[in-house]
C-alpha cells in the first residue's frame, strides 16, 4: 500500500509515492521538467493560472504511477503541500475567475500597510500575531477595489493547495494553517478573523469550509480520478504551505525545533507553544499540528538573499560548479581575509522591515583578493544572514534547542554548515528528504503518533550533523565585522 504527496511550487510541482508501512520513498518527480512561467505583467507582479497546477498534477500522477510500476488502486491517500500565502477565487461552479496572485506578488503592501496602521498594531499583533502585511486577505482586498465585476462573482477565496483539494474533491474546503497563511486566522479567538475581512468590506460568507489535518478531507471523485489516474473514493488527509510542510518532513514538530531552507531565499521556522508575536520582522502561522488545547506555533524568518547570491557568483564569475566553487572557498581563510560580501540583492527584506538594502561588494583588494575570496565571502556571508535572523527569532521569544535543514542546495557546504552551526551553536541535523515526501508521509499522521513518525524519518532520512566547532572567535570576529557593515548601510537606507 501506499500514499502520494504534492508539493505545488511556483517552479514545478513535485510528486512522491512513499509505502504506507515504512514511510520509505518509492519515486519523487516533478513537473514540468523545465520551470512553470510566472506571468509578470506589471513590476512586482507574479501570477499563475491555478489550472496549470492541476494539469501537472495529473501529469506527475500518471508519470510516478507507471514509472515505480505500482499498481494504482493500492494507493491510500493524498497529503498536500502547496506555495503561501497565495490567492484562488472561484465562482460558483468551482473555476477560477482569474490568474492566481501567487506569494510573490507585492502589489497588496500599500493595503496592509494601511490596515495595520489603522486597525492598530495591539490588536494585529495579540489577535493575528502579524501585520496583515501582503498577505492573502490584501490581496483579496486588491481584487475588490481594483477588479469589481471579477470580485462580484467570487464564490470562494482559497490558497493554492485548496484550489488542488477542489480539484480533486469537488468540495470547497480550507485550513486553519491556510487561513493563518492568509492572515486570516485569529489566535486570541480561536476562529476566522471575521474582524479583518469587516474591516476590508468583504463578505464573510467567501470564507470556505474549515477542515481538520490528518482527518478525511473529502474524497476523489470519479472525475478527478479519470483526469489524474488517482483511485476514486482515497481520501485528502493532510494539506500544508510549504514551509510548515517542509518542517513535517523534517520532523519540526515540537517547540525548540526549528527546520531551515537554503535555497534561492533562506527561512528559519521556529516551532513554539506560544500565541504570542511581538515583531512584524517574523511572521507566525498556525502549525500543522496546531491545537487549541495543545497551540504549537510556526514562528518564520524569511532571508530573500541567499542562495540566490551564490548563484550569482556561479554564473557571472567563472561559471564554474558549485563544487567546484566550494572546494576553491575552502583554501581561503575565515573572513576572507578581510572581504564583506553583503547578500541581499534580492528585494526588500521583512527582517529589515522591508528595506531594499541591495547587495554589496565590500573591502576588495586587487592585489591579494581572487574569486576564491568571492565565493568564501558569498558563503560566509550567507550564513551570517542566517545567524543574524537567529537573532530576531530569539528577540520573537522563540526557543532553538536543534536545527534539521534538508540536504540540498547551501547545506551541502561545509563552510556554510559549519559557520551557521558554530556562530549560533547548536548542531544542525541534515536529513535527505523533500516536501512532497513529507506530505505524503503524513498521510498517515491519522493515528496521530507523532513518535513514530520522527523515528520513521530519522531512519529513512537522516544522512549526517553538523556540530558547532570549538574555536569560534575567528568566525565571530568575522561575523561581527560582517554586522558592523550591514548595520551602516541599514542606517543609510
Amino acid at each position: 500500500m501506499y500514499y502520494i504527496g504534492y508539493d505545488i511550487g511556483s517552479s514545478s510541482v513535485k510528486a512522491a509515492l512513499v509505502e504506507a508501512e515504512t514511510g520509505k520513498k518509492v519515486i519523487v518527480l516533478n513537473e514540468p521538467q523545465n520551470e512553470m512561467e510566472i506571468l509578470s505583467i506589471h513590476p512586482d507582479w507574479a501570477e499563475q493560472d491555478p489550472e496549470i497546477w492541476w494539469q501537472y498534477i495529473c501529469t506527475a500522477t500518471k508519470r510516478a504511477i507507471r514509472e515505480a510500476n505500482i499498481d494504482a488502486s493500492k494507493i491510500q491517500g493524498i497529503g498536500i503541500s502547496y506555495q503561501m500565502h497565495g490567492l484562488v477565487i472561484v465562482d460558483k461552479a468551482g473555476n477560477a475567475l482569474r490568474n492566481s496572485i501567487i506569494w510573490c506578488d507585492s502589489r497588496a503592501v500599500e493595503i496592509g500597510s494601511k490596515a495595520f496602521a489603522e486597525i492598530g498594531e495591539q490588536k494585529c499583533m495579540e489577535h493575528l500575531l502579524n501585520s496583515p502585511g501582503n498577505f492573502t486577505a490584501s490581496k483579496l482586498k486588491w481584487v475588490k477595489e481594483n477588479e469589481p465585476e471579477v470580485y462580484n462573482k467570487i464564490d470562494k477565496y482559497m490558497l493554492p493547495g485548496d484550489y488542488i483539494a477542489l480539484k480533486l474533491t469537488g468540495e470547497v474546503t480550507t485550513t486553519k494553517n491556510g487561513l493563518s497563511e492568509g492572515m486570516l486566522w485569529d489566535y486570541k479567538e480561536n476562529k476566522v478573523a471575521d474582524w479583518l475581512l469587516d474591516y476590508y468590506g468583504i463578505d464573510q460568507s467567501l470564507t470556505p469550509k474549515i477542515v481538520e489535518n490528518f482527518t478525511n478531507q473529502g474524497i476523489v471523485t470519479e472525475k478527478a480520478s479519470k483526469e489524474s489516474g488517482l483511485p476514486a473514493g482515497i481520501p485528502i488527509v493532510y494539506r500544508a504551505g510549504d514551509q510548515p510542510n517542509n518542517a513535517l518532513s523534517l520532523n519540526v514538530l515540537r517547540p525548540g525545533e526549528v527546520a531551515a531552507t537554503g535555497g534561492t531565499s533562506g527561512v528559519f521556522y521556529a516551532v513554539t507553544e506560544t500565541n504570542s508575536g511581538k515583531s512584524t520582522r517574523v511572521n507566525n502561522f498556525v502549525h500543522v499540528n496546531y491545537a487549541e488545547s495543545n497551540p504549537r506555533v510556526g514562528k518564520l524568518l524569511n532571508i530573500n538573499g541567499a542562495g540566490i547570491q551564490y548563484r550569482w557568483m556561479r554564473n557571472n564569475i567563472g561559471n564554474e560548479s558549485y563544487e567546484e566553487m566550494n572546494e576553491k572557498a575552502s583554501q581561503i581563510n575565515v573572513g576572507s581575509q578581510g572581504l564583506v560580501v553583503i547578500p541581499f540583492g534580492n528585494g526588500a527584506e521583512r527582517m529589515f522591515n522591508n528595506k531594499n538594502i541591495g547587495s554589496h561588494i565590500l573591502n576588495l583588494n586587487f592585489n591579494i583578493h581572487t574569486n576564491a575570496h568571492l565565493f568564501r565571502a558569498s558563503l560566509e556571508a550567507i550564513a551570517f544572514s542566517f545567524v543574524y535572523g537567529m537573532e530576531c527569532l530569539k528577540d520573537d521569544n522563540a526557543t532553538i534547542n536543534v536545527i534539521r535543514a534538508g540536504n540540498d542546495n547551501l547545506f551541502r557546504s561545509e563552510i556554510f554548515s559549519n559557520t551557521v552551526a558554530t556562530l549560533i551553536g547548536h548542531e544542525i541535523e541534515i536529513y535527505n528528504t523533500t516536501g512532497a515526501v513529507g506530505a505524503a508521509r503524513a498521510v498517515g499522521l491519522t493515528d496521530g503518533d507523532f513518535e513514530k513518525f520522527g523515528s520513521g524519518i530519522t531512519t529513512n532520512d537522516h544522512v549526517m550533523t553538523f556540530l558547532p566547532l570549538k574555536n569560534k572567535e575567528e568566525y565571530e570576529a568575522a561575523y561581527q565585522k560582517w554586522k558592523k557593515e550591514l548595520e551602516l548601510i541599514l542606517t543609510t537606507k
